[in-house]
């Protein structure tokens, strides 16, 4: 089937809201997700319907029964079945002209930029605890020329982060150093996603297990998150429309109704992010000895 088929057909319900030359850039174009769980997955089908053509898919996991609350490829027909190649299958169904490179170990030192090779774009849907291989796949994204972006599903609501290959580090706008600990990395990744916590006074914080790296996660918030991420997506590939890279931020609460469009000035080295940062430590440490 030719793009122009596909414009006319699968994706004629795109065209008024992007034009038909910003549609073949999309089919043309190659986004890498890391992750294709709870907002991995549903990132790849929003992109996908949204007419991005071709995709890098990374997961070493497969489908369990708590994934089916929020997981979009998480069905009984699906447990125990390896979540990118699944997602690949839904993928195809969407288009099938779509060119998929799977990569079922999931993201390493070794593979990182054969991985990222081609795109245009990396999206994150790595879980929140994994940090080392974000670090890393955000860290090569940067080196190689390309944006990124993440959306963290927190509380009935979402975050949004976009990372500009000229623009602040994931190491300057998260604050993190050599030196560092595991936990007060993930707490500093915590108060750069969220400055605003608005999900803190309704989230229940025993269901939160640092060790185990679990916590709770609803699917309302993981279809916000693939929202803001596609948009951003389309921005990037087609040139239409501001960016507003790190230290600018985004947040919004369905739930409580709120939404905040702020800027970090100077990142990690702010005070206020420094100040957060601890905050988040005390949080995630208590009643595990630290």
């Amino acid at each position: 089937m030719s793009i122009s088929k596909l414009i006319s057909q699968e994706f004629s319900r795109n065209i008024g809201l992007v034009s038909e030359t910003d549609q073949e850039k999309l089919l043309k174009a190659r986004v890498a997700v890391a992750g294709a769980g709870g907002v991995g997955g549903i990132h790849l089908l929003t992109l996908a319907r949204m007419g991005v053509g071709n995709f890098n898919i990374a997961d070493l996991d497969d489908f369990e029964r708590a994934n089916i609350s929020r997981q979009f490829g998480a069905f009984q027909s699906t447990v125990g079945r390896h979540k990118a190649q699944v997602m690949a299958e839904i993928v195809r169904e969407i288009n099938p002209e779509a060119d998929l490179r799977i990569f079922p170990q999931g993201v390493t030192n070794e593979n990182v930029e054969e991985f990222l090779a081609d795109c245009q774009v990396y999206v994150d849907g790595i879980d929140f605890f994994e940090f080392e291989i974000r670090r890393l796949l955000f860290n090569t994204a940067r080196a190689m020329g390309i944006y990124a972006v993440t959306a963290a599903p927190l509380g009935f609501g979402a975050t949004l982060q976009v990372f500009s290959p000229t623009g602040m580090s994931f190491d300057d706008y998260f604050g993190i150093s050599t030196g560092m600990t595991y936990e007060e990395k993930i707490a500093s990744f915590a108060a750069g996603l969220a400055p605003q916590a608005f999900h803190a006074g309704y989230l229940d914080s025993t269901r939160i297990d640092i060790e185990k790296r679990k916590g709770p996660a609803v699917a309302p918030a993981c279809t916000l998150c693939a929202s803001l991420v596609t948009t951003e997506v389309v921005k990037i590939i087609t040139g239409k429309g501001k960016l507003r890279p790190v230290p600018r931020y985004l947040q919004f609460d369905m739930r409580l109704q709120k939404w905040k469009k702020g800027y970090t000035l100077f990142g990690g080295k702010n005070p206020l992010h420094r100040l957060r940062s601890k905050a988040a430590l005390k949080f995630f440490t208590k009643g595990t000895g630290g």
